[in-house]
């Protein structure tokens, strides 16, 4: 498995989105999608307070005691929790993080990351929160998500003690805004990394979901989980994109997967999965290194 930078941090290229963790898979079937991963050569587990009302952090904590030493951890902060538990005010960050880690098990969270911006709270004071929890040991690095060229250039601007490594947006074969929006090209410029959230949007591009046929069991399109991606035009997008990734001998999930891969502004790509096959075969998908015409053949899809 090859790794890349973020920051200090050293992550595989396919890393473990964990956001099905205490909603869609229990503590048991996490434990089994962990272990797939590890076995698998990924090292790099993203999730956040609010997957699971919490459930997340606490089953992806049962699932790495013992073995810490070869996980990076990254969570996030920022979302609802409750009542007056949101945002990235001081106060507030002190309290989400030492909840994550008490979920979680662990002294330190790899990589700390604002879930979404805050425009109540004056970047500088998060800034300055987070660097004072890298202080204390409790955070390695941090990073944001959601995030435009103007708030990272904002962040970037403020002078504050720390600044973010990486920025965690929506990005797919289908979801591209992060190519024309300028914020691959402000990664680029600045060395943050970029980690992609969605990368198989929603699963429509895994591969199992082809036009005229049922949707399968058990599925996010058949469990309501973004209806506006499963259109008849975008099955006819993906049986296009399945034609193309079978003539040169792979699949669309290694298409998928590979595209965003082939960007070196990319630290890693975090996909979820529910049962050890899918972790499996989403840590296979990124060893297609697409060439330059392969990508931008792929960009036309």
């Amino acid at each position: 498995m090859e790794h890349r930078k973020i920051g200090s941090l050293n992550v595989s290229l396919a890393g473990l989105g964990c956001n099905n963790f205490g909603w869609r898979i229990d503590a048991a079937a996490t434990q089994a999608v962990v272990d797939a991963a590890l076995d698998a050569g990924i090292n790099f587990f993203d999730t956040a307070d609010v997957y699971g009302a919490g459930q997340s952090e606490e089953f992806l904590g049962k699932a790495i005691k013992g073995r810490r030493d070869r996980m990076i951890i990254a969570s996030k902060f920022g979302m609802k929790m409750g009542h007056g538990m949101e945002g990235a005010r001081p106060h507030y960050i002190e309290k989400a993080l030492d909840d994550s880690l008490r979920r979680l098990g662990v002294d330190c969270i790899d990589l700390y990351q604002l879930h979404r911006p805050d425009p109540e709270t004056p970047i500088l004071d998060t800034l300055e929160a987070l660097n004072k929890a890298i202080k204390a040991g409790k955070v390695r690095e941090i990073g944001c998500s959601n995030f435009s060229v103007e708030q990272l250039q904002t962040a970037r601007q403020s002078h504050g003690p720390s600044y973010f490594v990486s920025v965690q947006n929506d990005y797919s074969l289908f979801k591209r805004d992060p190519e024309t929006n300028g914020v691959l090209a402000e990664c680029a410029r600045t060395g943050i990394g970029f980690l992609p959230y969605f990368p198989l949007s929603n699963g429509l591009l895994t591969g199992k979901y082809r036009k005229g046929l049922a949707l399968p069991q058990g599925s996010r399109a058949q469990d309501g989980f973004g209806p506006k991606v499963f259109t008849e035009e975008n099955l006819a997008r993906v049986e296009k994109m399945i034609n193309y990734a079978e003539s040169r001998g792979h699949t669309l999930l290694e298409l998928a997967m590979s595209y965003l891969a082939a960007r070196p502004e990319v630290s890693s790509v975090i996909a979820g999965a529910k049962t050890p096959d899918q972790v499996r075969a989403n840590a296979a998908a990124v060893s297609w290194k697409l060439t330059a015409a392969e990508v931008e053949a792929a960009s036309k899809l």
